[in-house]
C-alpha cells in the first residue's frame, strides 16, 4: 500500500486559473494528491473545481491567522470541517505562540474542538509545527491530547529542522542567527564549518519528533521540504520550502567543492519516508510537498492549448517548470516506499 503523497496546490505565480488548470493537469498524471489553500469554504469550493481527479487525496491549509481562541476562527474551521467532510483526510492549522503560557488552556480548546469535530464526525484537525515553539513543548501537548480522537499532528520537517539549527549555532554564536548569512557575505568562510554542523544536526531532531509523537499512534500527516540557512532560492526570503534535489553553491570552495549539500537531501527524505511508515502503516499516514517554486521555465508541450489566450507564456511555462520539480521530489518518495516495501518482501 502507498500513503498519500500530495503537493502544493496553489498558483504563487501570477496569471489566470489557466494555471490551476495545467496543475490540475500534471497532478491527475503523476497520481498526486492536493493540499490547498483557502481562507473561506466559498474559496475551497472553487479550489476544489480544479481538483486533479474526484478521488484524488486532499487536504486543506488554513490561514495562519487561525487563533483557536477566537470562538470566530473555530467556527470557521468547523465549517470547513462539515462541508467538506467527504472530500478532504484533513484540515491543517498552525501551532500557537500562546501554547508556551497558556498551555492548559490551548488543550482545553483543543477538547472543545473534539467534541464539535466528532459531532459532525469531520476529518482530522491537523495542528502543524510552525511557529517555532520548542519541540519539547510540541511533543507534550500531543501527550496530552493523545485521547483526542479528531486532533492530531502535521510535522512539518523543515521547521522543525531550521529551529533546531538556529539553536545549535546560537550556542557557539549567542545573539547571531544562522539564517541571516549568506553565501556572499564577508567573513561566512570562516565560520562555514560551524554552519554546516548546526545543519548536520537537523535531521537526527526531526527523527527524534517523529518518533516521540509517532508513538502515540494517531495518524500523521507531514509537511515535506528541504531547508538550509544559507538558502536564497525562496522568492519570500525564507530559508526552507526547497526542493530536495537543490544544492547551495557558494562563492568560495569547502571540502573540495564549491556547493553544499542541504539539510536532508534524497538520503534523509528516504529516512523520513521509511520511519514514518514504519511507525504507524501506511494507511495512518500522508505526505505532502510543500515545495515553493523557484525561478526556471519549462515548454508548455501537449498543454500550450491551455494557454491560447495569453501572449507571454513566460509565467505558464514558470508554473510548468515548478510543477516539474514537484513531480522529480514525489519520485523521491515514492522510490524510499518502494524501497521498504522491497525490503519487507
Amino acid at each position: 500500500m502507498i500513503p498519500p503523497v500530495l503537493a502544493l496546490f496553489q498558483k504563487r505565480i501570477e496569471g489566470d486559473d489557466a494555471l490551476l488548470q495545467l496543475a490540475a493537469l500534471k497532478f491527475k498524471k503523476a497520481g498526486l494528491g492536493a493540499e490547498y489553500y483557502a481562507e473561506t469554504p466559498d474559496e475551497l469550493d472553487t479550489l476544489l473545481r480544479f481538483s486533479p481527479d474526484a478521488e484524488s487525496p486532499a487536504t486543506v491549509h488554513l490561514p495562519r491567522w487561525i487563533n483557536l481562541f477566537e470562538k470566530d476562527h473555530r467556527t470557521l474551521v468547523l465549517e470547513f470541517a462539515e462541508k467538506f467532510k467527504e472530500r478532504l483526510l484533513g484540515i491543517i492549522i498552525h501551532d500557537q505562540k500562546e501554547i508556551v503560557d497558556q498551555f492548559d488552556d490551548y488543550l482545553k480548546m483543543l477538547r472543545e474542538m473534539e467534541s464539535s469535530l466528532s459531532r459532525v464526525e469531520a476529518p482530522f484537525l491537523f495542528l502543524e509545527y510552525a511557529v517555532g515553539l520548542d519541540p519539547d513543548l510540541f511533543i507534550k501537548l500531543f501527550r496530552a491530547a493523545s485521547d483526542l480522537e479528531h486532533v492530531s499532528s502535521c510535522i512539518d520537517i523543515g521547521h522543525i529542522g531550521i529551529r533546531h539549527t538556529r539553536h545549535v549555532f546560537s550556542q557557539k554564536y549567542p545573539g547571531k542567527d544562522i539564517c541571516a548569512l549568506k553565501p556572499g557575505d564577508p567573513g561566512l568562510k570562516e565560520i562555514i564549518m560551524d554552519v554546516e554542523e548546526a545543519v548536520e544536526a537537523a535531521p537526527a531532531e526531526v527523527l527524534r519528533v517523529i518518533l516521540e509523537i509517532g508513538s502515540l499512534r494517531k495518524p500523521l500527516h507531514y509537511h515535506l521540504h528541504d531547508a538550509h540557512p544559507l538558502s536564497t532560492y525562496s522568492p519570500f526570503g525564507v530559508s526552507d520550502h526547497l526542493s530536495f534535489l537543490n544544492k547551495i553553491m557558494l562563492p568560495f570552495e569547502y571540502m573540495g567543492v564549491r556547493s553544499l549539500d542541504l539539510m536532508f537531501g534524497p538520503f534523509w527524505l528516504s529516512r523520513i519516508v521509511i520511519e514514518a511508515i514504519e511507525l504507524l502503516g501506511p494507511d495512518h499516514v500522508s505526505f505532502m510537498l510543500e515545495i515553493h517554486p523557484t525561478e526556471g521555465r519549462i515548454p508548455l508541450g501537449d498543454a500550450s492549448y491551455l494557454f491560447h489566450h495569453w501572449q507571454d507564456k513566460g509565467n505558464a511555462e514558470r508554473m510548468n517548470f515548478w510543477l516539474a520539480v514537484l513531480y522529480e521530489n514525489q519520485q523521491l518518495i515514492l522510490e524510499a516506499i518502494k524501497e521498504r516495501n522491497h525490503e519487507r518482501e
